[in-house]
């Protein structure tokens, strides 16, 4: 096939024990699906959960045992963490039933939804798109994949990331206001899941920001962690 320009790269991700990649479709992420989250941001109680997409190409891919880099972002003055569990979709769907969610889960793995917060919030108050807050080159940093059959009690899993080794954000993934399952559910009415396709599943209390030098360490119980230096 001729193209009249170059096709893009496509992105993918390590896989724990392995040395196939795995493809990364469209990117989901959940806001506010924590409940001290979503107080810090200045909302209360267990509100229908709500998404926002990043293209493939906003992920960064960091291989395991390696610190990968993050450019300071421009158009911000206040570029925060926000640690998350991504879960890594193997099998495509539409409605698909909470009960029958984690069928679809190929596997897990933990990421970071980088955020100009400055931005996001400033087009918050406009009623405008967060796109120029959220969506935007190397916004969403993901470590290496873990098999789906090969992690433990992923939904009573801790998950915390510290920055310069001091602890920032430090929760458990059973404080979701939507569970893993329930969020597959929600999701599938709006979107047609895909294989490759990535879910970022929302992100506990702590969220700040991060300057040039600062090195990240995200991880969850279970899963390879990830490292991240700002640049």
């Amino acid at each position: 096939m001729n193209f009249v320009v170059t096709p893009p790269t496509h992105v993918s991700l390590p896989i724990v024990g392995s040395s196939a990649r795995f493809p990364v479709g469209r990117i989901y992420c959940v806001g506010r699906n924590y409940v001290a989250h979503a107080q810090e941001m200045g909302f209360t109680g267990r509100e229908p959960p709500f998404f926002f997409i990043k293209p493939s190409d906003n992920c960064v891919p960091v291989a395991k045992g390696t610190t990968g880099t993050l450019h300071y972002p421009s158009l911000t003055n206040d570029y925060q963490h926000e640690i998350e569990l991504v879960a890594c979709i193997g099998t495509g769907g539409k409605n698909i039933k909470a009960a029958d969610a984690l069928k679809h889960i190929w596997g897990y793995a933990v990421g970071l939804d980088m955020t100009r917060r400055d931005r996001q919030t400033e087009q918050k108050k406009l009623g405008r798109p967060w796109c120029v807050g959220k969506t935007f080159d190397e916004s969403c940093p993901c470590g290496p994949i873990t098999p789906a059959t090969q992690v433990g009690d992923i939904e009573n899993a801790d998950i915390w990331v510290q920055v310069n080794g001091q602890d920032r954000q430090r929760s458990n993934i059973n404080k979701l206001i939507w569970n893993i399952s329930e969020t597959i559910e929600h999701l599938t009415t709006a979107w047609e899941l895909r294989p490759g396709d990535l879910i970022y599943t929302g992100t506990p209390e702590g969220v700040a920001a991060v300057v040039q030098g600062d090195t990240l360490v995200g991880g969850i119980t279970g899963l390879e962690p990830i490292t991240l230096r700002v640049v």
